[in-house]
């Protein structure tokens, strides 16, 4: 059994879906990510919070291969992924939706969704997987034939977000999602990320809005200079006066 401490005592950790020990991460020599540990256990909804160079992306491209972990090992249901590339831990339904999307813009919107699949070769499960997406994302049905470029930028996670679920995941890793919308776009994105969790899919969410990530998820993660200094109950964080002051704005 894992388990964590924090500032308001220690939770039993018990089955972890995802979880690291003592993480680094570099980029050349400069450590983004400094000894991090963590747990996820599944069906839960995660946020880490921090400030602009923090290390939550990083921590996140070490998770999905996107950049190698220095020191320490991931593990995902039980198996190490430490090391194995991208594809390989997508395979394994660990999808992380990047931050800037990083759409193809010249390629239709259902051009983009087909992408997210194609570790798939079940045609007919790709065809219900694409139905199941669509249902989450009602908005762009109408957009099938659409180029990417076309969209507007809430469009564009719409379908960045909708492409990843094609891939069928079991876990969902969140890069900024809300960046650059409208706050009337992020409550949507909000309501599609909370329905998403409650169809079992573990999501694990960073998010420059702090309030939102709090408000959204049931654990929180705090790191500062890549270094784990804080986590909780999100209805605890959002009490706690660090946290106001640091990341509320309060």
């Amino acid at each position: 059994m894992a388990s964590r401490r924090h500032l308001f005592g220690t939770i039993l950790r018990e089955s972890a879906m995802l979880e690291l020990r003592n993480v680094w991460v570099y980029y050349d020599k400069n450590p983004a990510v400094r000894n991090l540990s963590l747990t996820v256990n599944a069906g839960d909804f995660v946020t880490i919070l921090g400030a602009n160079g923090a290390g939550k992306s990083s921590t996140l491209n070490g998770i999905s291969g996107l950049v190698k972990v220095k020191r320490g090992e991931i593990f995902f249901e039980g198996q190490t992924i430490t090391g194995l590339n991208p594809a390989d831990i997508a395979s394994r339904g660990l999808i992380q939706i990047p931050e800037g999307r990083k759409l193809f813009p010249l390629l239709t919107v259902k051009e983009n969704l087909q992408l997210g699949a194609y570790l798939q070769t079940d045609k007919a499960q790709i065809k219900r997987s694409m139905e199941q997406t669509l249902s989450f994302f009602p908005a762009l049905e109408g957009k099938l034939k659409v180029q990417a470029r076309m969209l507007s930028g809430g469009q564009q996670q719409m379908v960045a977000i909708a492409r990843g679920m094609m891939a069928r995941p079991k876990m969902l890793l969140l890069d900024e999602p809300s960046l650059g919308l409208s706050p009337l776009l992020r409550q949507q994105l909000a309501e599609h990320f909370q329905e998403i969790h409650r169809q079992g899919i573990t999501v694990v969410l960073v998010e420059q809005n702090a309030r939102l990530g709090l408000m959204l998820a049931h654990y929180g993660y705090v790191i500062e200079n890549g270094r784990l200094t804080m986590q909780g109950k999100t209805e605890d964080l959002l009490n706690d006066v660090n946290v106001k002051k640091a990341y509320l704005g309060v």
